[in-house]
């Protein structure tokens, strides 16, 4: 086997490529889900999350004596508030502008939603604390200056919590409880936005952080302080974890589906490899006959070689899904923490995967090798055209190019339907990222590809010229090699051994 991946670096490379592309987008794909809730589940043990978020776009001493009496609940171990919240708008010394809340916090973190400062130090008089996502978002550091509502603040510090959804959804809600509009989080000392919503005649919305005695029971905490003279919205630690998938909702088809088609890819361009190796695999066949193996270790031996490589693309992609998913699970820095260990679906599944690749890539040589006898197989004679006379007729009437090049597909249909499938594959997927991409946006993100009912078509110019430039790179991969070939001397060409 070792000698044999010598003498074929090229499709030994190239299965390996092939399988461990494919096996790391499934299994990316297939953790980006369990790899975002372990990130929140870390981000909130690293800065006390609360369990629950009561938050009222209402003002006045109702709405905070309401949100004060839900720190007396029984089932409350600990609150953080009531706080502030303004609504305002940041602008960076970049010109960059977004939409920004401003939580009005202590220069002392309680013990529940104590942010963890990553870079700089904690609020301080005169200065802002930025959101991790939302610093990395505006390419925003330490020491830089912000405007935020038209005043100038020097940025102090950058920090993550897991009492907001991630970027860009930190708002949670709008002005007087409406819809939010997307933006990003900034911490100030208490008195700083007080000092903001006033002077600027911000709107302002009220939250207090809660911690629970069963943290399981936010469901029925919420339901029991439904109150009908004041509005309030509870923002469960359950509801922030599942908010953080929904950037991914289109990445994880995508994933999916595109390890499918890199899977088909793997399988036509190999097996098309592979069926040019025939009279190689025969003859081996042959002389394992010769010598009294069975048909069991003649598979075993001819399937060990595309086995082997199957398993190391397998190991490949499985550790580059482990590296990727935790930049992938967390696209936009709101989150801390490495990504959980990938689970045991997403392991087996792009296992099976690399092993089907292998074997169906090598599956019809080697079951031709096995039924071949074994004078035949030792011979390892070029197999005779066979005789078509409609594709004579058809061939004569055409220039000799076209003419040798459909008696060659005649000869090998089997590697014909095998580039075909593959130039398919190809063309299914860049048209389905052409849709994707013109796709009109809604809120944050594309459309869903997958669950929209009007989604619109690519132009008819881009599938088009999609289609013409896969034809244009398969005649130029195929020029090539043919150029290369043509300047051998003739009597190589003539004496070297056929399939």
């Amino acid at each position: 086997m070792l000698a044999d991946l010598r003498r074929h670096r090229a499709q030994a490379l190239m299965l390996l490529l092939a399988v461990t592309v494919a096996t790391a987008t499934m299994a990316l794909g297939l953790s980006l889900g369990d790899a975002s809730r372990s990130m929140y589940e870390q981000t909130r043990a690293a800065t006390a999350g609360p369990d629950v978020v009561a938050l009222s776009g209402d003002t006045g001493r109702a709405v905070t004596s309401a949100l004060t009496a839900l720190a007396g609940d029984p089932a409350v171990v600990a609150h953080h508030g009531p706080y502030r919240i303004v609504y305002a708008d940041l602008t960076t010394s970049a010109s960059a502008s977004s939409r920004v809340v401003v939580h009005g916090f202590a220069e002392r973190p309680g013990a529940v939603n104590r942010p963890l400062v990553t870079s700089g130090r904690w609020v301080r008089p005169g200065g802002t604390v930025l959101e991790r996502g939302f610093a990395a978002a505006l390419g925003v550091g330490v020491g830089d200056r912000v405007t935020i509502a038209g005043r100038s603040y020097p940025v102090v510090g950058i920090a993550a919590t897991a009492a907001t959804s991630i970027y860009p959804w930190a708002a949670q809600i709008g002005p007087g409880g409406g819809p939010s509009d997307s933006g990003g989080l900034a911490w100030m000392t208490s008195s700083e936005a007080r000092t903001l919503a006033s002077s600027r005649r911000l709107p302002v919305t009220t939250a207090i952080d809660l911690k629970l005695r069963d943290p399981a029971a936010t469901e029925a905490f919420r339901e029991a302080h439904r109150d009908p003279d004041v509005r309030v919205d509870f923002h469960s630690w359950q509801f922030m974890a599942g908010q953080d998938t929904v950037i991914l909702k289109d990445s994880r088809p995508i994933l999916v589906v595109g390890s499918w088609l890199l899977s088909l890819l793997a399988v036509t361009g190999v097996a098309a490899l592979a069926a040019g190796r025939a009279a190689e695999q025969t003859r081996r066949a042959g002389l394992l006959k010769a010598a009294g193996a069975g048909p069991g270790l003649i598979a075993t031996v001819l399937l060990t070689e595309y086995l082997a490589l199957g398993l190391a693309g397998d190991a490949l992609g499985l550790t580059i899904a482990r590296l990727a998913a935790p930049g992938l699970a967390s696209p936009t820095a709101s989150r801390i923490g490495d990504a959980a260990e990938l689970g045991g679906t997403p392991v087996v599944t792009a296992t099976v995967l690399a092993v089907a690749v292998a074997v169906l890539s090598t599956l019809r040589p080697t079951l031709r090798a096995m039924r071949t006898a074994t004078v035949t197989a030792l011979s390892a004679a070029a197999r005779p055209p066979r005789h078509r006379p409609w594709v004579t007729a058809l061939s004569a009437l055409l220039p000799t190019p076209l003419l040798l090049g459909l008696r060659l597909t005649a000869r090998r249909p089997g590697r014909a339907v095998l580039q075909a499938c593959s130039t398919a594959t190809t063309v299914i997927a860049i048209v389905a990222l052409l849709t994707l991409h013109v796709q009109p946006e809604r809120g944050y993100g594309l459309l869903s590809l997958f669950a929209a009912g009007n989604a619109v078509a690519a132009p008819t110019s881009w599938l088009v010229g999609a289609a013409s430039a896969a034809l244009l790179a398969t005649t130029a991969l195929t020029a090539l090699p043919a150029r290369l070939a043509a300047r051998r001397p003739v009597a190589q060409a003539l004496s070297a051994e056929t399939a």
